[in-house]
């Protein structure tokens, strides 16, 4: 059973190339792990892709995505518009 957390540290462990040891809950995608721009327009994507079904499309426009800094702040996210632990 893969929680949100889980799922959302896979595709950022994927998607910026970092250590598993690296990514924590706090994690800050510039700060910390060092993206820029692209990948985090690559991260917002791959979070829509993930956790998109055929019921439940999740879009995040351009002013929610500015608020997702961290990985606290995309799991945080996608639980409020309906994404649960598997």
């Amino acid at each position: 059973m893969a929680t949100v957390y889980d799922r959302v540290k896979t595709i950022v462990i994927d998607k910026l190339g970092v250590d598993e040891s690296e990514v924590g809950e706090d994690s800050s995608f510039v700060e910390n792990l060092n993206a820029d721009s692209l990948d985090l327009v690559e991260l917002i994507m791959a979070f829509e892709e993930e956790f998109s079904t055929d019921e439940k499309q999740v879009e995040i426009s351009d002013d929610e995505a500015g608020n997702i800094g961290t990985i606290k702040d995309a799991v945080d996210y996608l639980k409020g518009h309906g994404i649960a632990d598997d």
